[in-house]
């Protein structure tokens, strides 16, 4: 299953988590302390807060396995 292509119901929900992400990034750069991620380069912070879980979305929905169509028989 490997070169199974990607569903568009797992392409649709990494690219909605990844705009949330990027929404709550920018929220939490404005309004809050983003001591957690500190260490890292301001420009990196928004980046990761935005990728990881568009990636994790991705990847769960990815290997998930699905409910086999069942096709009409005539």
């Amino acid at each position: 299953m490997p070169n199974a292509p990607i569903e568009a119901k797992v392409k649709s929900a990494t690219t909605a988590t990844f705009l949330v992400s990027l929404l709550i990034a920018v929220l939490n750069s404005v309004v809050a302390d983003d001591s957690l991620l500190g260490p890292l380069p301001s420009w990196l912070q928004p980046v990761i807060i935005a990728v990881a879980p568009a990636a994790i979305t991705f990847l769960s929905g990815w290997s998930a396995q699905h409910t086999p169509r069942v096709s009409p028989e005539s």
